[in-house]
C-alpha cells in the first residue's frame, strides 16, 4: 500500500489549510480565504500559467504574422490552427494525462525507476498517434471541402498544415516531458524551456514570412522549428541533469511492456480534453459557412484564441487544484480536499476579473495583434462583452475540472462535457446564428449556454457527491494500491 505520509506535491499550510471543523458548525465553502493554502498553490501555479501561456502562443504568433498578409491569409491561417487543434493538438495533450496518474503515483511511492520506463511509453504512443493525424492531415482540403468550407480558403489551410506536420511530433513528446517533470514537482526550469523557444520563435517566423520566398508557408514551418527546439531542451534538460538520475535511467525496451497500461489511462484523459477543445473550434467550422466567412471565420477564431490563452491562467491553478484534492484524498483527509478546492476556486474569480478587466480595456490594441482590418476590430469590440462572460466561466469550470481529476471522476466529467456542449451549447449556437440571423454572436451566445450548464452541472458534481478515495489496480510493476 501507497504510505499516507507520502510528500504533497504542493506543500501544505502547517495547520493543513483548514480550521477546526469537528463541531460541523462551519461549512468548508464559507471559509475565508486562506492566505497560506493561496500561496502555495500560486507558486505552483505561476510556473505552470508562463509555460502553458507561452506554449499556446507560439502558433498564435504565426497565426497573427500569416494574418497580415491579407485576409484570405488570416482566415486560412486560423481555420487552419484550429484544425489541427481539434484533430490533434488537444488529443497529444489528453494522452500525456496518463502521466499524472503513473509518473506521479510513481514518484510519491518513490519507484523512481518507473517513471523513466512510463515516460518511453507515452512517447511511443505519441509517436504513433501522431502518425495516424499525420496521414489525415494531409486531406485536409477535401476535408474542408467536405465540411462546406470556403473551396479558397480550404486550399490555403491545406497548405498551412503541411508544415506543422513535424510540430505535431514534438507537441507529443513535449507534453510527456512536461508531465514527467511537474508530477516531480520540478515546475520552474519549464519556464526557462518554454519563453526561450517562443522568444525565438517570433524572430524566426518574422525572417521565414517577410525575408524568404515561403512567406505564408514560412509561419507554420516556424511553429514545427520552434516546437522541436523546446523538445530537444526539455530533453536535453532531463538527460543530462543529476536530479533525474534515479527517474531516467536510461532507455529500456521495458517501455513497451507498459504501452498498453499507458494507453488505459491516455484515452479517457483525451477524450476529456478533447470533447471541450472540439466545441469552442467546431464555431470556427460552423463560422465559415455563415455569410462572408472571410470575416466571420476570422471573427470567431480571435475570439476562441483569446478564450484559450485566457484558459491558460487557469490551467495552472486547475494543476494546483488536481494536485492538491488528489494528495489530500489519498490521506484520507476530505475536509481539507475541500478547503483546498474553495480556495483555488476563489483564485480562479480573482484571476477571471483581472483578464477581462484588461480585455475590457484593451480590445482594439488585441484585435489588432491578429488583423489590420477595421472591420474586423469593430467587430471583435461588438463581442467583448460575450467574451468576458464566457471567460469568467471558463475559469471556474476549469478547476472544477482539475477537482474532478483530482477525485477520480474523469469518466463523469466526459458525460458532462458531451451533453452540455453537444446537446445544449452547439444546438443553442446553430439556432440563435442560423435561424434567428445573429450571427457571430449566436454563435458565441450559444457557447456561453454551453459552459453555464457545464459549470452549474460540475458544482452539483462536487458539492454532492461522496468524497471517497478510490483505489485503482494499477500495473504489475506497482506494489502498492494506487490512491487518485
Amino acid at each position: 500500500m501507497m504510505a499516507e505520509t507520502t510528500t504533497p506535491l504542493i506543500p501544505m499550510a502547517a495547520d493543513g489549510g483548514c480550521a477546526d471543523s469537528s463541531d460541523g458548525s462551519l461549512r468548508w465553502w464559507n471559509k475565508v480565504l486562506d492566505w497560506e493554502e493561496a500561496k502555495n498553490q500560486m507558486l505552483f501555479s505561476l510556473p505552470m500559467i508562463i509555460t502553458n501561456v507561452a506554449y499556446y502562443l507560439i502558433p498564435v504568433v504565426s497565426v497573427m504574422f500569416a494574418g497580415h498578409l491579407g485576409e484570405v491569409e488570416l482566415a486560412a491561417s486560423n481555420l487552419a490552427n484550429s484544425w489541427a487543434t481539434v484533430t490533434g493538438l488537444s488529443f497529444m495533450v489528453g494522452l500525456s494525462g496518463s502521466l499524472e496518474t503513473l509518473c506521479g503515483q510513481g514518484f510519491g511511492a518513490k519507484i523512481y525507476r518507473m517513471l523513466g520506463v512510463y515516460l518511453q511509453s507515452s512517447c511511443l504512443i505519441s509517436i504513433f498517434f501522431s502518425i495516424l493525424i499525420s496521414l489525415i492531415w494531409l486531406f485536409t482540403e477535401p476535408i474542408l471541402i467536405l465540411l462546406q468550407q470556403d473551396p479558397q480558403i480550404s486550399k490555403m489551410a491545406a497548405l498551412y498544415i503541411k508544415y506543422l506536420i513535424p510540430g505535431l511530433f514534438a507537441y507529443g513528446l513535449l507534453h510527456n516531458m512536461l508531465r514527467f517533470l511537474q508530477t516531480q514537482s520540478v515546475v520552474s526550469p519549464l519556464v526557462l524551456c518554454s519563453l526561450v523557444p517562443f522568444i525565438l520563435h517570433i524572430g524566426i517566423t518574422y525572417i521565414l514570412v517577410y525575408w524568404t520566398p515561403l512567406a505564408f508557408t514560412g509561419s507554420p514551418l516556424a511553429v514545427s522549428i520552434s516546437l522541436w527546439i523546446s523538445a530537444l531542451m526539455l530533453a536535453g534538460y532531463i538527460l543530462f541533469t543529476p536530479k533525474f538520475k534515479e527517474t531516467w535511467q536510461g532507455f529500456s525496451l521495458e517501455s513497451f511492456d507498459q504501452v498498453f497500461v499507458s494507453l488505459k489511462l491516455a484515452l479517457p484523459s483525451a477524450a476529456m480534453v478533447c470533447l471541450e477543445y472540439w466545441a469552442f473550434e467546431l464555431l470556427v467550422l460552423l463560422a465559415g459557412i455563415l455569410p462572408n466567412p472571410e470575416i466571420t471565420t476570422s471573427l470567431i477564431a480571435i475570439c476562441v484564441n483569446t478564450e484559450a490563452i485566457a484558459y491558460m491562467f487557469t490551467y495552472g491553478l486547475s494543476a494546483a487544484a488536481s494536485t492538491r484534492v488528489s494528495n489530500e484524498l489519498g490521506a484520507n483527509n476530505i475536509d481539507k480536499a475541500k478547503h483546498a478546492m474553495g480556495v483555488t476556486l476563489k483564485l480562479s474569480v480573482i484571476l477571471a476579473l483581472a483578464v477581462v478587466l484588461a480585455l475590457g480595456f484593451g480590445h482594439n490594441i488585441w484585435a489588432g495583434f491578429f488583423s489590420d482590418s477595421h472591420v474586423i476590430i469593430n467587430n471583435y469590440a461588438s463581442m467583448t462583452p460575450l467574451l468576458m462572460i464566457s471567460i469568467i466561466l471558463d475559469s471556474i469550470q476549469g478547476v472544477l475540472s482539475g477537482v474532478a481529476r483530482g477525485c477520480g471522476w474523469q469518466h463523469l466529467a466526459v458525460y458532462i462535457n458531451l451533453a452540455m456542449f453537444y446537446l445544449i451549447g452547439m444546438p443553442v449556437a446553430v439556432a440563435l446564428a442560423f435561424l434567428l440571423k445573429l450571427y457571430a454572436k449566436g454563435l458565441w451566445i450559444g457557447l456561453i449556454c454551453g459552459l453555464s450548464c457545464q459549470t452549474g452541472s460540475l458544482l452539483l458534481l462536487v458539492y454532492l457527491r461522496n468524497w471517497t478515495r478510490v483505489e485503482l489496480n494499477g500495473s504489475n510493476n506497482l506494489d502498492h494500491t494506487v490512491v487518485v
